[in-house]
């Protein structure tokens, strides 16, 4: 008995599966691809500029603790559990020699509070809250206003 109603359920969630998948497969476009918010193809380019290494030109920041925008392309940058190519720049270390704008110091505190030389692991990642400057459409109508307006 049990093994009969544990059979029924891995069937109907295989069917349902079998279901969702499908019909994520036709929900891009008439053809069934996919596109992006902006309508572009996966493997189309949308001629998106990327900013390169320019002290003019950043943009400022639009809130208070912002985190700042990288203005140059990260694409080829390895950023993961065993290197991070933007310590090779930005890290207090090598910052001076790079010209690159130096880590926040609170990128080297630990979640306990202490101050260490190396960045904290949960900084690591550079990507979770600092994005590549570019010159793109926005996706959605945006109203944002600066809170110094």
């Amino acid at each position: 008995m049990k093994n009969a109603t544990l059979f029924s359920a891995i069937a109907a969630a295989s069917l349902g599966f079998a279901a969702s998948f499908a019909l994520a497969q036709s929900a891009g476009t008439s053809s069934g691809t996919v596109t992006s918010l902006r309508g572009a193809q996966p493997d189309q380019d949308i001629g998106l500029a990327p900013v390169y290494h320019q002290s003019e030109g950043r943009q400022d920041r639009n809130y208070r603790l912002q985190p700042p925008i990288i203005p140059h392309t990260i694409d080829k940058y390895q950023i993961d559990v065993k290197a991070n190519e933007c310590l090779a720049c930005h890290d207090w270390k090598n910052a001076a020699d790079r010209a690159a704008p130096t880590l926040s110091m609170t990128h080297y505190v630990s979640r306990d509070g202490a101050q260490t030389d190396n960045v904290a692991p949960r900084r690591w990642f550079c990507n979770q809250c600092h994005v590549p400057q570019v010159n793109a459409p926005e996706l959605v109508q945006n109203t944002f206003q600066s809170s110094d307006k």
